[in-house]
């Protein structure tokens, strides 16, 4: 079918007040097709490097295994995500705003819980993101003995939440700080730009990624020696050594996952219905193939005592790891430290651009604070990017960033459970609205089995990370529920924004509100309790294996 080429004009937003500011709120522009929105989620394949040695360090031999399974899951898990984007053509946001509209129907905190564990997960990349650039940059310019590298002034001491956990001042902090202000600014033009951008920083990013898994395999580097014995750090597969097996599975849903950020943009895509299920299906691709290749190529060339060295695990030394598996002087190490720097400034960039839409989308439909809705004259939602800029600036004085990573992945397997569900629950009560992508009812069915999976793999593999990561998670989950009643109920009298039912049948109830149809009956909530009574065996598990 022919598709016209006019672009149309950007969306407006008039059911939005004017917060301040002045000028008119345009809302987002229809301006992305799905290549774009690939090339913006371009930036996640980059995330292997992130937790590559800490989840070598936390599994052993097994670890290349852990990435295989975790890309796996969350391929089958996107079809329920395609389905669900697909329903809401009018939404930015992704698909925690689109399962939110599934549970707030019968029970209205979990809907913007839903919202705010994602942005809480997705965030934080900025945070590990710039500060692994920063500690790049730091390390090629200066020798590990220097001033700049070893000067640092504490600020206030954590260790009750987490031993040796610090809020400190130093140069990483400085330098990565410059970095997300440079990513603020070329996200500021709006998402096109962005993309454009994207485009061409993703291939400089994705050609060394594929030639780092794919040489050793040729040259005959990888060692089957390195993979033996496959068992776990425990030494056996054992209660423990699958409680380590779990703790890898966790921490690396967190990156093998987020491919999902590419249908973010379903209120900017020219055209929506055919544009979800192709950018988020094109991510998962790229991304099944990176994960896959990558672990097993640094595993098979390094072995597992390289992998799990101090300086792999806080990933300033994945550079010179990359040069020991390609080969090649101090020229190729630093063209890979530079082919590294921006690979994270991929991911900052993918990440700014998607967990920023999912605040403003969540402000546009009375989950998050009003302010949060305003866009600029590119249709970018800056007050939202601010507000992900200000939260990442405190992140980034934290001494221990696989504590933010781990305590971040609670978050995100919250979110992963609840829309998970999403997909079904719509099913039963959207059954006619209009799907421009239906997923076999096979994929939404696996969909609500990984989500009590991932609700295990939380009470059983969080506290590897440390004792404190669960507890932390679940309580900076919580702090939406009186952000939302004090919106829902102070600042809208009770009443959802008129955006709030966009592209949903509803009806109008008393005063106004809006009534959604309710079919499912009691299921969510025997979901919700079964959800609470799996990561209780989860924790049971974690105990016996410890």
């Amino acid at each position: 079918m022919a598709e016209t080429t006019r672009e149309p004009e950007p969306q407006r937003t008039p059911n939005i007040p004017d917060t301040g500011g002045g000028g008119i709120d345009r809302g987002l522009h229809r301006t992305l097709d799905w290549k774009g929105a690939f090339w913006i989620a371009s930036g996640v394949p980059a995330l292997v490097l992130f937790s590559i040695g800490a989840i070598a360090a936390t599994v052993g031999a097994p670890s290349p295994l852990v990435w295989t399974v975790s890309i796996i899951f969350g391929l089958l898990q996107s079809f329920v995500w395609a389905e669900i984007a697909g329903l809401f053509p009018s939404k930015s946001g992704g698909a925690s705003v689109y399962g939110a509209m599934a549970w707030v129907r019968y029970a209205k905190p979990v809907a913007p819980l839903s919202v705010w564990c994602n942005w809480l997960a997705w965030s934080p990349v900025l945070t590990v993101g710039s500060g692994l650039a920063a500690g790049y940059v730091l390390t090629a310019l200066f020798p590990a003995e220097a001033t700049i590298n070893t000067w640092s002034m504490t600020l206030l001491p954590l260790g009750f939440i987490q031993e040796g956990l610090e809020v400190r001042l130093n140069a990483q902090f400085v330098i990565a700080a410059l970095f997300l202000l440079l990513v603020f600014g070329l996200q500021h033009g709006g998402i096109l730009r962005a993309a454009r951008v994207q485009t061409v920083i993703g291939l400089a990013v994705l050609v060394p990624l594929l030639v780092i898994g794919v040489v050793p395999l040729i040259t005959g580097d990888v060692v089957a020696a390195n993979f033996a014995p496959f068992v776990p750090l425990s030494g056996a597969w054992d209660a423990s050594g699958w409680t380590l097996f779990a703790g890898g599975l966790f921490l690396a849903a967190w990156s093998a996952y987020a491919f999902e950020t590419s249908i973010c943009y379903t209120a900017e895509f020219r055209n929506p219905g055919r544009d979800t299920v192709r950018a988020i299906l094109s991510a998962g691709i790229a991304c099944l193939v990176i994960y896959t290749l990558v672990p097993f190529a640094f595993q098979g060339a390094l072995g597992v005592e390289r992998l799990t060295q101090d300086d792999i695990v806080d990933g300033n030394g994945v550079g010179q790891a990359m040069t020991e598996i390609v080969g090649g002087g101090p020229v190729v190490a630093n063209l890979l430290i530079v082919m590294l720097v921006l690979a994270l400034l991929l991911t900052i960039m993918t990440t700014m651009a998607g967990s920023s839409r999912t605040l403003y989308q969540g402000s546009r439909d009375g989950w998050l604070p009003r302010f949060l809705s305003r866009t600029n004259q590119h249709g970018a939602p800056t007050r939202a990017m601010w507000t992900d800029l200000g939260f990442n600036l405190v992140l980034l004085l934290l001494s221990d960033y696989v504590f933010v990573l781990a305590t971040s992945t609670v978050c995100y397997m919250i979110f992963n459970f609840l829309n998970l569900n999403a997909g079904w629950m719509h099913r039963v009560d959207n059954p006619d609205a209009p799907r421009p992508y239906r997923a076999p009812t096979a994929l939404i069915a696996i969909g609500t089995v990984l989500a009590f999976v991932n609700a295990l793999l939380l009470g059983w593999g969080a506290n590897v990370y440390g004792g404190g990561a669960l507890a932390t998670g679940l309580i900076a989950a919580a702090i939406v529920v009186p952000v939302f009643y004090y919106r829902h109920k102070v600042v809208d009298g009770g009443v959802f924004p008129p955006s709030f039912s966009d592209d949903l049948p509803a009806e109008n109830g008393e005063a106004g509100a809006v009534v959604l149809p309710r079919r499912a009956g009691i299921r969510p909530y025997l979901v919700l309790g079964g959800g609470v009574v799996v990561v209780i065996i989860g924790q049971l598990l974690a105990a016996a294996g410890s």
